[in-house]
C-alpha cells in the first residue's frame, strides 16, 4: 500500500527481456534503501524488488544501488512500464509503513488503466492538466476526489466524459516526471479504492443482494 507522495525519481539503467516478462533495472536518484522482496510503487505500479546490485558500500563516492524488478506480460500490457526506455525516469515511492503519515490517499499500486496528457497550461504559480481517461477509471471520479496519475496522488477539480483535470503545485512538477511530460505523453491511472468497495456494497456483493436492491426492497430508495 502507498500514499501516492513520492519519494524521488529513478532511471532506468536496463531492460532484459525474457521468456515470460522483461527484467526491469533502475537506479534511484536520491538515498533509497531497499530490500529484496520489498514492494515498491514504479509509476504507480506496485512491483517487488527482485536483485540488488552495487550496494551502497561507497556512500562518500555517491555509489547507489540498482534495483530490479521483474515485470510480467500482463502488466507491461496494462500499464506504460511496457513503453519505458534505457534513461527514462520513473516515479519511486516505497510502501507504506504503520507509522508513517498518510499524505495523499490509499494507493494499492493496482492500475485502473492508462490515459494520456490531452492539454497542460499554466496559470500563474499552478498548471492545469488534462488527462484523457477510461470510463472504467472515470466512473470512480469525483470533483475534489483523489487519483493517482503514475503513482502520484492528485485532487481532481474537473472531469468529464472522457478526462479529468487537475492542478499541480511547482514542487509536485520538480519532484515527478510529469514536470518533464508533454502531451501525448502515457500515464498509468488508479483510481481511489473506497469508491469501488462503495459501489460493490451498494450494487452488488458477488452473489448477495447488494445494499441499494436491499434499501428498494425495504421501500427506503425508489
Amino acid at each position: 500500500m502507498f500514499t501516492g507522495i513520492i519519494e524521488g525519481l529513478g532511471i532506468v539503467t536496463s531492460i532484459r527481456k525474457g521468456e515470460n516478462g522483461v527484467r526491469l533495472c533502475l537506479k534511484p536518484l536520491f538515498d533509497m534503501e531497499a530490500q529484496i522482496g520489498e514492494s515498491i510503487s514504479v509509476n504507480g505500479v506496485c512491483l517487488t524488488v527482485s536483485e540488488i546490485r552495487n550496494p551502497r558500500a561507497y556512500p562518500a563516492k555517491g555509489q547507489k544501488s540498482a534495483i530490479s524488478f521483474d515485470v510480467s506480460p500482463e502488466t507491461l500490457k496494462s500499464t506504460n512500464l511496457g513503453e519505458l526506455k534505457v534513461n527514462d525516469k520513473v516515479n519511486l515511492e516505497r510502501a507504506l509503513r504503520a507509522t508513517d503519515r498518510l499524505g495523499g490517499h490509499i494507493v494499492t499500486g493496482h492500475v485502473d488503466g492508462v490515459g494520456s496528457i490531452k492539454d497542460k497550461r499554466k496559470e500563474g504559480k499552478y498548471s492545469f492538466y488534462t488527462f484523457s481517461a477510461h470510463k472504467e477509471v472515470l466512473r470512480y471520479l469525483v470533483k475534489k476526489g483523489s487519483v493517482a496519475v503514475d503513482g502520484i496522488s492528485l485532487t481532481v477539480i474537473e472531469m468529464g466524459d472522457n478526462y479529468f483535470k487537475v492542478a499541480i503545485i511547482p514542487h509536485t512538477l520538480k519532484v515527478t516526471t510529469l514536470g518533464f511530460k508533454g502531451i501525448g505523453d502515457r500515464v498509468n491511472l488508479e483510481a481511489d479504492i473506497l469508491g469501488k468497495y462503495v459501489e460493490k456494497f451498494l450494487y452488488n456483493s458477488d452473489n448477495n443482494v447488494g445494499l441499494m436492491e436491499r434499501l428498494k426492497e425495504e421501500g427506503f430508495v425508489k
